[in-house]
């Protein structure tokens, strides 16, 4: 990466981003998307009798915005994962770009995606309350912050071993385990979820969503790392053509 500018950067990471959102909008569609379709049909059957509301969006637009909106999302994560790799590149272990944008990445996904789905699990339509929206992202956006300073307190840690000469396998087990603990530290510590799980949603649907919704953000991170590694891989130069004199000397 010595030669690419930081508007270099950006570039592949926009790339990252649009590689991240299609895979990650592939997921939602084929994989969320029929699970959303069951929490439907039980919200659907819990209205029975109820007068009928009007529709202000159809189905097939809110599909459509989800998809577009995964898409988004993963650009802007994905230049924001650019910035920070521009800026940590050398604090990150590994010896190749690749090894490191996949390294970010799947920090990312720890932080953003998998330890505030294992503290506040994702849920399908038909469950929630609504008048506690306000106090569950606030728990949620804080345990992700907290979560992103885990990892980055986790990657320090393994570099002063190292800068004191500490061997490599040590310094990085010592930053896997400071991960770990402070994992759960903050998963201790965070409220837990609040509401109850409404009688009517089978406790398969609830954990169908949740896997899914997971699946979906591991195909965003890992798309998006996995890109933008390889597209700050250097190009292996070309081999010479081989001249005329030195094919007939051969």
């Amino acid at each position: 990466m010595g030669t690419v500018t930081l508007g270099g950067v950006l570039r592949r990471g926009a790339l990252a981003g649009v590689a991240a959102g299609v895979a990650a909008s592939l997921v939602a569609f084929f994989v969320v998307e029929p699970v959303i379709e069951r929490a439907l049909a039980v919200e659907e059957a819990r209205a029975a009798g109820e007068p009928a509301a009007e529709e202000l969006v159809g189905r097939a637009t809110q599909v459509v915005g989800g998809m577009v909106a995964a898409l988004a999302v993963a650009i802007c994560l994905a230049l924001v994962l650019a910035v920070v790799f521009a800026q940590v590149r050398h604090r990150l272990p590994g010896r190749t770009d690749f090894g490191r944008a996949t390294l970010l990445a799947f920090l990312g996904f720890v932080s953003f995606a998998l330890v505030p789905a294992l503290k506040y699990p994702a849920d399908p339509p038909a469950v929630g309350n609504p008048d506690t929206v306000g106090a569950r992202t606030a728990q949620y956006l804080s345990l992700i912050a907290a979560a992103a300073a885990i990892s980055w307190l986790a990657v320090l840690v393994r570099q002063v071993l190292v800068a004191r000469g500490h061997s490599t396998p040590l310094a990085a087990t010592a930053g896997v385990l400071t991960g770990v603990a402070g994992y759960a530290a903050i998963m201790l510590i965070w409220p837990a979820a609040s509401g109850d799980i409404p009688a009517d949603v089978p406790a398969q649907l609830i954990w169908d969503f949740r896997v899914a919704s997971l699946a979906e953000l591991a195909a965003m991170w890992a798309t998006m790392g996995a890109t933008l590694g390889l597209l700050l891989t250097p190009r292996p130069p070309k081999a010479a053509p081989r001249t005329a004199e030195a094919t007939t000397a051969a």
